[in-house]
């Protein structure tokens, strides 16, 4: 799969989880503590989708390399929220969160990756930050 459909998949998977994110703070309940939960899950659970499609448009390395943390950072407190979800027991059945927290588990492992080989690119043989634009990472 070349670079530019492999981005897009990602980023379409980012989509699909932020509109899971939606249904799942309209599914929590109506009281105080599910108010609250609803919009932390919906602050965070939608971030990553805009913030992946800035990196791919990002203006240097440092740019690209920041947008993908505060992605990962999102990605990350979602998890917390979704399991704090689950151990509250605020969604019937509880088995309906395991998939949700499962993406949001694999999503976080191909951000940790994409870092991980940026970071290697970065300290390997290239000499200018710039002669690989920021959309061809994978």
């Amino acid at each position: 799969m070349e670079n530019a459909k492999k981005h897009q998949a990602l980023e379409d998977r980012l989509i699909d989880f932020g509109v899971r994110a939606i249904r799942l703070a309209e599914a929590l309940p109506g009281s105080r503590i599910g108010g609250h939960v609803a919009g932390q899950i919906l602050r965070s659970g939608t971030s990553p989708a805009p913030n992946y499609a800035e990196a791919r448009d990002a203006e240097s390395r440092v740019d690209f390399v920041h947008k993908m943390k505060v992605c990962l950072k999102e990605l990350r407190e979602t998890r917390v929220w979704l399991i704090t979800i689950d151990r509250a027991g605020l969604v019937k059945p509880p088995d309906l969160l395991a998939p949700l927290i499962d993406e949001c588990n694999q999503l976080i492992c191909t951000f940790v990756a994409s870092l991980r080989t940026t970071k290697r690119e970065q300290s390997g043989t290239r000499s200018s930050q710039n002669d690989v634009g920021p959309g061809n990472h994978s």
